[in-house]
This record gives C-alpha cells, structure tokens and sequence, in this order.
C-alpha cells in the first residue's frame, strides 16, 4: 500500500485559508465568502461561557459591522491536517481589529474543490 500525498490538496487549502485571513484583514466578507459552504457553521463560546453562533452568515455580518481594515494584522496557518476528502486546520491570528483568536476549520472537498464546512473559535483575552 502506498502511503497518500496531499501536496496539491494542502495548497488549495491554503489559499481557500488566505481567503479568510485576508477577509479579515480588509474587513470584507465579499473575500472571505468563496471560501465557506452556504451550509457552513460557526460557533464560540462567550465571556459569559455560553455557547453561541450558527450559520456562517453571522461571521460575514460580523466582519462586516464589527470589525476594521487591520492591515497590520497577522494570521498564521499553523496545522493543516488532511485524509482524502476531509481536512481541518487551524489558524492564529493578532490584532485583527484589536482582538486575537484562535480558529479552527474543518473543509471538504466537494466536487473537486475545498470548502469551510464549520469553524469554531477562541478568542483571547487583551493583555
């Protein structure tokens, strides 16, 4: 049995990713969009330690209203991990409109292409 390579898959994951991190940047859902299932999730845990979230469409609204072009902001691909046609990932981001967080993906490969399914987040605590 030959063990499987995932070179090609991991590099369209990684610019399905840099979609959503440059969405984040600029404060454009319009960017980051292409990347997620209409389908897709979203789901975090609050200051009070309530679970919140649901579709996606409540991140587009989010970066949309919240946040602020944050060029100087730094998002990280830090781990890709892929088996056939699924795959999750994990982005560290700072200063992204002053806040930082830790992102987790998880991405499909539907008809050929990859796609963001759900994310769940953890946002730190300003120093």
């Amino acid at each position: 049995m030959s063990k499987p390579t995932y070179v090609q898959d991991y590099q369209a994951i990684v610019e399905v990713l840099n979609k959503y991190n440059e969405g984040c940047k600029q404060a454009d859902s319009g960017i980051m969009k292409p990347a997620f299932s209409e389908r897709a999730t979203i789901f975090g845990v609050d200051g009070e330690g309530k679970l919140t979230g649901g579709p996606i469409q409540l991140l587009f609204d989010g970066i949309d209203s919240v946040f602020r072009p944050s060029p100087e902001a730094q998002g990280e691909i830090v781990k890709v991990d892929i088996a056939g046609t699924a795959a999750s990932a994990r982005i560290d981001t700072n200063d992204v409109s002053g806040f930082c967080f830790t992102d987790f993906f998880n991405l499909l490969k539907v008809d050929g292409n990859w796609t963001v399914v759900s994310k769940i987040y953890h946002t730190h605590v300003a120093p």
